[in-house]
């Protein structure tokens, strides 16, 4: 599923041009070749600039659910392939075991499931708009 998407994605050009994590041919390398190439040339144009980063700490485990699947659907995922993300984001359930010793199973209701495949590029898809201000 995650190289369907991620093919749908690209064909129809879907994700930032600027978005450099968790995509083949992107590195972090080429993002800050595009930051300095920026900074730059508005420097030749005797303009001020101004640099804001965020690190977004536990990004993958805030995605509101509600709001990635209504992404999805903007972006084109609709029919059974929405249904197939909609059932795999739902009802899912996680514990922890530490040296033996496991929590009790707790629902989760926001994330992207993390060490999948498909976690990445979910978290994408929700910030992808994120440009947008």
């Amino acid at each position: 599923m995650c190289k369907r998407l991620y093919a749908f994605l690209q064909l129809h050009n879907v994700l930032y041009s600027y978005q450099f994590g968790f995509r083949k041919y992107h590195s972090t390398t080429l993002a800050l070749i595009e930051v300095i190439d920026s900074i730059y040339q508005h420097l030749d144009n005797h303009e001020y600039t101004i640099g804001i980063y965020l690190d977004l700490q536990k990004a993958f485990d805030t995605v509101n659910h509600d709001i990635l699947l209504y992404k999805l659907s903007n972006y084109g995922i609709r029919g059974v392939v929405y249904q197939w993300f909609k059932t795999y984001l739902s009802d899912r359930k996680q514990f922890i075991s530490v040296a033996g010793v496991s929590s009790e199973i707790e629902s989760i209701s926001m994330g992207v499931p993390q060490g999948s495949v498909l976690g990445p590029l979910l978290f994408l898809l929700y910030v992808n708009d994120i440009h947008v201000l």
